[in-house]
């Protein structure tokens, strides 16, 4: 990561985008006076405002902007300015018609929504190379200005491009990968299928084919586009920094973009911010909040980060747009800064009245000041005055996740063994169970320094090279616990079975290998015998080969009845399980507390739909618990509740939907954030 930089901002940030082009001169002098009505003191302009800030090719207006940022200052409101290269005009378009991205099926994609050009268009880099240049210049000694918003959701809606230019690219980015084409013929097993390259302009993109491409290609790709998009990232990045010293971000989709691999992206960012929006469908859609919020933080190596966008309630484009009833949007705003979150921000200020989004909700709604949306943000905006002495404290965990997109990436490429195990479900019931218990955890890449952790979890780590199996192995050897889910240690990097069969890099640690899949029938179930009492189970079944491994479950029924299901082994000075199927998350509690014991981790006790979260500060901890309940509860604790400045002596009573920040004295104060 670079520097660790933090906008020159008093307290939590707060605020979110700003789109005043869509409005009147009148409606800005409202704005910033609903902005200070509701603790607004940052907001973010100029993502979208491309057209209006260069209206032809090298015609430069910024008058507009200059009125805008003075007014805002003038109100104590600072400015994150974006550069606005997710959307060019219409003029670059038809000027450049090349620079249009062609989808996998030969679509060249039009003008008239959002998304960026090809990330190969010499045309459309150089333009956002000046455009870059150009606002740094301008704006670099504003005294507006805090910090630098690049681009926006890079990845979303298009990140791939099958066009001639990317080819091009990716054909040079491959000789630069492999070096010789006998290197990439044996990492891609183009022996199978008779695929094997003779020129390095005979290797097209993995495009419309007549059944699926070649999956290792496919992994390439996927790898190419992330690092085509992050060297567009840093065209800007590096336009800006020859004027400016105030961070750089641009706004991840952390668990919500398939194609950004954050471990990278998070090294080129001053400071790390992340969009995250509720899945309707979800029901439990704050425990997806908080996995994201975790990932968050983890890639920004545990550094305070920005919530950049989310919504005040509903959003505008899932298939039924579920409100945020009374009361939720403080629980998720709480929520993300409980997980890290310096800056709490949303999409967007005003709501819009024309275009694709004019039924997103906004902080300040249709409905007007008046309305119970923006009384809540209103109030949001005070709870943020009254926490800001925790900003700069961060999470500690003892409990660390596996986590690496390039094993998303090839995970869900087609013809696995079975559709119904996918990397986000997996991830998911593994964290909701951790979440459940209350256990605080990291996010870690599976080649990452592990002894901080006295239990790391892989819930779905099918891609893990042999350096990440050596790292687990030696993890384990030297006292550490280790769970370990289905369908892991499966391939190494080129998507290539490896040597020794299914999970062969973790056989010493699991004192296992899998001999096949056993997937059962869309709808069948069985079950697991483990520990006196029978596990439910559905979808997946492994024939585990023992190495060592101890058998602690069995699988009841099914096409893997009586074999292994539940094992551990011990290594060294550690001890390692692995779980042979998709247990749910309610199955999975019977497993995890015996790995808890193993670990010495000791969860909080806390009912369940109780949320709670601790940041550790430099001489105090502060506690953020959210009743996710519909009855009231209680913690024991003792400390004082910042947002009322209640003494707590023992006992927090909780009610229903509310949300406490309790700062707590520490026996140890010197132990520092």
């Amino acid at each position: 990561m670079t520097e660790y930089s933090w906008p020159a901002l008093d307290g939590l940030a707060y605020g979110g985008d700003y789109n005043p082009e869509q409005w009147s001169r009148e409606v800005w002098d409202e704005d910033v006076a609903l902005m200070r009505e509701a603790g607004v003191n940052l907001v973010s302009v100029g993502i979208f405002s491309w057209a209006m800030l260069e209206p032809k090719e090298g015609l430069y207006d910024f008058s507009w902007m200059d009125e805008l940022l003075d007014l805002l200052h003038a109100n104590g409101i600072a400015v994150d300015l974006g550069t606005p290269s997710v959307s060019p005009p219409a003029w670059f378009f038809h000027m450049y018609p090349e620079s249009r991205v062609i989808t996998k099926d030969g679509t060249v994609m039009g003008f008239g929504s959002r998304g960026m050009a090809s990330h190969a268009s010499t045309e459309y880099r150089e333009a956002i190379a000046r455009m870059a240049t150009e606002l740094a210049r301008h704006y670099a000694d504003h005294p507006a200005v805090v910090m630098w918003h690049v681009h926006n959701e890079y990845g979303v809606p298009v990140g791939e491009d099958f066009g001639p230019r990317s080819v091009a690219a990716w054909q040079q980015w491959l000789q630069r990968r492999y070096g010789t084409l006998e290197a990439l013929n044996a990492a891609w097993g183009t022996a199978f299928w008779g695929q094997r390259y003779g020129d390095w302009e005979h290797v097209v993109a993995p495009a419309a084919t007549p059944t699926i491409a070649n999956p290792a290609m496919k992994l390439d790709w996927a790898r190419f586009t992330d690092d085509q998009l992050r060297e567009c990232f840093r065209i800007e990045r590096d336009a800006i920094r020859q004027y400016s010293d105030k961070p750089v971000t641009t706004n991840f989709m952390a668990h919500q973009s398939w194609n950004t691999d954050l471990w990278k992206w998070a090294k080129d960012v001053d400071v790390v911010s992340d969009d995250h929006y509720l899945w309707s469908p979800d029901p439990d859609a704050h425990v997806g909040l908080a996995l994201s919020a975790d990932l968050t933080r983890s890639v920004g190596g545990g550094n305070p980060w920005i919530l950049m966008e989310h919504s005040s309630s509903a959003v505008n484009w899932q298939g039924r747009n579920i409100a945020k009833r009374p009361g939720e949007e403080r629980r998720n705003a709480l929520t993300h800064v409980g997980r890290g979150a310096d800056g709490i921000l949303f999409f967007q200020w005003r709501a819009s009245r024309s275009g694709a989004e004019k039924f997103h909700s906004a902080m300040l709604p249709h409905a007007g000041k008046n309305s119970r949306v923006f009384r809540e943000v209103t109030q949001l905006g005070q709870d943020l005055k009254d926490i800001a002495e925790l900003r700069g404290s961060r999470v500690v965990a003892d409990v660390a996740v596996l986590y690496d997109w390039e094993s998303l990436w090839a995970h869900d490429l087609e013809w696995r063994p079975s559709d119904d195990m996918q990397f986000r479900e997996r991830m998911r019931a593994y964290y909701e169970r951790l979440w459940r218990d209350d256990v605080a955890v990291d996010f870690v890449h599976p080649e990452a320094d592990l002894s901080a952790y006295r239990l790391v979890v892989a819930p779905t780590s099918y891609l893990l090279t042999a350096s990440a199996g050596h790292n687990l192995t030696t993890y384990v050897a030297e006292g550490g616990t280790l769970l370990v889910g289905a369908f892991s240690g499966i391939v190494n990097e080129n998507d290539a079975v490896h040597e020794g069969g299914f999970g062969a890099p973790l056989k010493d640690a699991l004192g296992l290998t899998v001999e096949e899949f056993l997937p059962l029938r869309e709808g069948e179930t069985c079950a697991v015998s483990f520990d006196g009492t029978q596990l439910p189970t559905d979808a997946w079944a492994e024939d585990i080969a023992l190495a060592g491994a101890e058998v602690r479950g069995t699988f009841v029924g099914g096409p893997g009845a009586g074999l292994p299901a539940v094992t551990r082994h011990t290594h060294g000075k550690g001890a390692a399980w692995y779980v042979g199927t998709r247990f749910g998350v309610e199955s999975l509690k019977a497993v995890a507390d015996q790995v808890y014991a193993d670990a010495g981790i000791v969860p909080s006790g806390a009912p369940e739909g109780l949320e709670t979260m601790t940041r550790r500060g430099a001489t105090h901890d502060f506690v953020i618990a959210v009743n996710h309940r519909e009855t009231d509860t209680s913690l024991s604790i003792t400390g004082t509740n910042l947002l009322d400045g209640a003494t707590i002596e023992g006992q927090l009573h909780l009610p229903a939907g509310d949300v406490a920040v309790v700062r707590v004295a520490r026996e140890n104060p010197g132990g520092g954030a």
